[in-house]
């Protein structure tokens, strides 16, 4: 069975608001999407314990912490004007060099990095 590629508004290096799950409240920036998946990695956020063998970057082996894989539902784009992860959608700048950026739906800051 294939699965078809969900199209996300979420990218990395976003700064979004997790709202479900054991880190509910907490905020990080986005490391990875699988957009395949539909999946982000947060930095320092669901944190798991992996057993690892000694290699270069580690030599002793042993147990090493690393973030693991949220669904994209339990996620929000983070607005630094409201201070709280927000729902978000399409806006364009009116003028000549009109470009679409997400928008922040409650106070229309945009939410797109400069």
């Amino acid at each position: 069975m294939k699965t078809a590629e969900i199209k996300l508004s979420i990218r990395k290096g976003d700064m979004v608001q997790v709202i479900a799950g054991s880190e509910k409240g907490k905020s990080g920036k986005v490391l990875r999407v699988d957009a395949k998946l539909g999946r982000v990695m947060v930095e320092k956020m669901n944190l798991v314990k992996r057993h690892v063998r000694p290699n270069q970057e580690n030599p002793q082996g042993g147990v090493v912490e690393k973030e693991a894989w949220l669904n994209y539902s339990n996620v929000l784009l983070f607005c630094p004007k409201c201070n709280r992860g927000v729902r978000h959608g399409m806006g364009a700048t009116k003028g000549k060099d009109s470009k679409k950026s997400r928008v922040c739906k409650k106070c229309s800051e945009k939410l797109d990095p400069a």
